[in-house]
């Protein structure tokens, strides 16, 4: 009986077996395939940044400065997000502002620093094959564009862009940047306002021709009579003085005579 239950045991196991051995190996589960995140998308740029545009182009260190330090920098970012005139803006180069005499810009007040950074800021964008039909004076950021305050005349031919400023006489030298309601001009000057720096002094008038040297005529009145100055008529009065004289001695003397 035993004998027969172990052979039933055991049959039970070789089929099990052989229908496993069959079937091949239990694969293994599927692992679940993860959803991907959905990637964010990229950040839209921001406003343009003055400082950042200029630090780019490179030789912009010392305008760079006056605009962080007198706070327009920060204004002309503001504007450019609110403001849909747009805007430019004239950039002297490093050489520019070494070519200023010693201490002119350590001269001024904060106040006239930053009058001279708001000078070289226009608040309409202007491109370049604008610049021949603009009306001139150009009104800067400074204020006052009349005769001796802030006046910012610009003449062009073709690409050639100059620019007056009643004091300076300078060029836009390259187009730096343009976009984002804002555009940004080389220049090879500072831009110094007749408000701050006056009027250059003007050329000396011309000499009056020299005089000839020489001795003043005399004049009529100043002149000897023309008897006196004769010899002849001088020695005539000589004569008579001496004649006059001697006749009155005679006389003087007849006249003792008599008397005797």
């Amino acid at each position: 009986m035993h004998a027969m239950q172990r052979l039933v045991v055991l049959l039970a196991v070789l089929s099990v077996a052989t229908t496993a051995s069959a079937q091949g190996p239990t694969a293994a589960p599927a692992t679940p395939t993860p959803t991907p995140t959905p990637v964010a998308p990229a950040p839209v740029a921001g406003t343009t940044n003055i400082t950042g545009v200029l630090a780019k182009a490179g030789q912009f260190n010392t305008f760079i400065r006056l605009l962080r330090s007198t706070g327009v920098a920060e204004q002309i970012d503001n504007q450019l997000s609110s403001s849909g005139n747009g805007l430019t803006v004239f950039a002297p180069t490093d050489n520019a502002f070494t070519s200023l005499p010693s201490g002119t810009l350590n001269s001024l007040s904060d106040q006239q620093k930053n009058a001279l950074v708001q000078f070289h800021v226009l608040s309409t964008l202007i491109p370049m094959s604008q610049f021949d039909t603009v009306s001139n004076p150009l009104r800067t950021q400074a204020g006052n564009n009349s005769p001796g305050q802030y006046p910012l005349n610009v003449t062009a031919e073709g690409q050639q862009v100059n620019i007056s400023t009643g004091v300076v006489n300078a060029t836009v030298d390259n187009s730096l940047y343009s976009g984002d309601n804002l555009v940004v001009y080389q220049v090879n000057k500072v831009l110094l306002p007749a408000a701050l720096f006056g009027s250059p002094a003007p050329a000396p008038a011309p000499l009056a021709p020299a005089k000839k040297k020489g001795k003043t005529p005399a004049s009529v009145a100043d002149a000897p009579d023309a008897a006196d100055a004769s010899p002849d008529a001088t020695a005539s009065h000589a004569a008579a003085r001496v004649t006059g004289g001697g006749l009155a001695a005679v006389l003087a003397l007849a006249g003792v005579w008599w008397g005797l």
